[in-house]
């Protein structure tokens, strides 16, 4: 009779594993999330943890309205949360807080509370209305009137975006797929 594999290597073989496998879903398919602040309320509340699909968009470009996570282009160490609003191509303006794409106003269901923003030239964006950039994005949080985004600090280049949010999994009362 062959005799097998002590119990203590089997515990750490399977030990291993377990987190070569985590650490490669972690890596490449699904990463977890905390929602920090409100600036995507009331689509995403503080302290709401989310999952990140970081293959998707390798199957497809971001879409127009995604909630997406990505490195802040001024801190790359941290990451943000917010809404894609601008494509690369787009002409965007920003008047009396409605967001105009191509000269056609942006429906946003999304947004319950609207500020009174607009953008003018500035040093960040010279000419108004904005062309977005290939290889960049326009980010908004939900919530504007609370909301540090694209509009205070520029685009998002696309090699900084983690992926879209797909689901959230706490609190355990809001569990469910984001949109």
């Amino acid at each position: 009779m062959a005799e097998g594999k002590p119990w203590w290597r089997e515990f750490v073989e399977t030990i291993l594993w377990a987190l070569v496998i985590a650490l490669i879903l972690r890596t490449f398919i699904v990463q977890a999330f905390w929602i920090p602040s409100g600036s995507m309320v009331p689509t995403l509340e503080p302290r709401d943890r989310v999952l990140v699909a970081k293959f998707w968009y390798s199957f497809r470009k971001p879409e127009r309205g995604d909630i997406f996570v990505f490195k802040f282009p001024l801190d790359p160490k941290r990451d943000f949360v917010k809404r894609i609003i601008g494509l690369p191509g787009d002409s965007l303006d920003v008047r009396d807080g409605i967001v105009y794409i191509n000269e056609k106003p942006l429906h946003e269901k999304y947004v319950k509370w609207r500020d009174d923003f607009s953008l003018f030239p500035n040093i960040l964006f010279p000419q108004v209305p904005i062309r977005i950039p290939e290889g960049r994005y326009f980010a908004m949080g939900d919530n504007r009137s609370h909301s540090q985004d694209s509009r205070y600090w520029g685009f998002v280049p696309e090699e900084y975006i983690r992926g879209p949010v797909f689901f959230r999994y706490w609190p355990f009362n809001r569990i469910g797929v984001v949109y």
